[in-house]
């Protein structure tokens, strides 16, 4: 059926699949292909074979291929290549197997050592030190003393008296006084909690590793 189609009068027409979906314009014929453009911002193209064309009404184009099938066999950004240009790259790629058909070859293993590195768990111990210091405190504490004071005033009552010492007489009056007895309690001033937990650092293992490579200065 593609072989009846004018396919000068397709450029700018409508292509629509085999469950009439829209496909976008016919924009280019190259190589067998015909490119369908679809959108405007995000555009699809379509690179397909014309012998998927399946008739020409003079404004639509329509292919015997869905939507589906557009999409998973010919959706692309550039026009295949010519069956003629495959079979000249497939017998270009044949022959360079039958070139290469002669080569022999060799392999040569290249060994390398790595760096393997684990982990062990050790145990120390941390100590914590208590010792003793020495500090002078001070305290105001408030004490109480008798002291004696002489009053004079006449006398209240009996106004005889004894007949006047004749040497010196010495009269005691008992006076109290408080004293400040220091002693020394101790008591638990505050406590200490001493906790443990995991730190993850990163540290840097240096070491050298033994590698070969290949000399070929004495490749002729």
């Amino acid at each position: 059926m593609s072989s009846s189609i004018d396919w000068n009068d397709v450029i700018k027409k409508e292509a629509r699949g085999s469950n009439d979906e829209d496909l976008g314009e016919v924009q280019e014929l190259s190589n067998g292909y015909v490119l369908v453009q679809r959108g405007i911002i995000n555009k699809e193209e379509f690179y397909i074979p014309q012998d998927q064309a399946e008739s020409y009404d003079g404004s639509v184009l329509r292919f015997r291929l869905s939507e589906d099938e557009m999409k998973n066999k010919y959706a692309g950004d550039s026009f295949p290549p010519s069956q003629e240009q495959s079979s000249t790259a497939d017998m270009g790629n044949d022959q360079k197997q039958e070139e290469s058909s002669g080569e022999e070859e060799s392999t040569i293993p290249l060994t390398e050592e790595k760096l393997d590195v684990s982990k062990r768990t050790s145990e120390s111990q941390a100590t914590i030190t208590k010792e003793p210091t020495t500090e002078t405190k001070t305290v105001e504490v408030p004490v109480t003393h008798e002291e004696v004071t002489i009053e004079r005033r006449p006398p209240s009552g009996q106004t005889e008296a004894q007949t006047p010492v004749s040497s010196t007489e010495d009269v005691t009056i008992p006076v109290k006084k408080e004293e400040v007895e220091v002693t020394k309690t101790p008591y638990v001033k505050e406590e200490v909690a001493v906790k443990k937990k995991p730190v993850t650092e990163t540290k840097q293992v240096s070491e050298e590793v033994t590698s070969e490579k290949i000399n070929t200065s004495d490749v002729e």
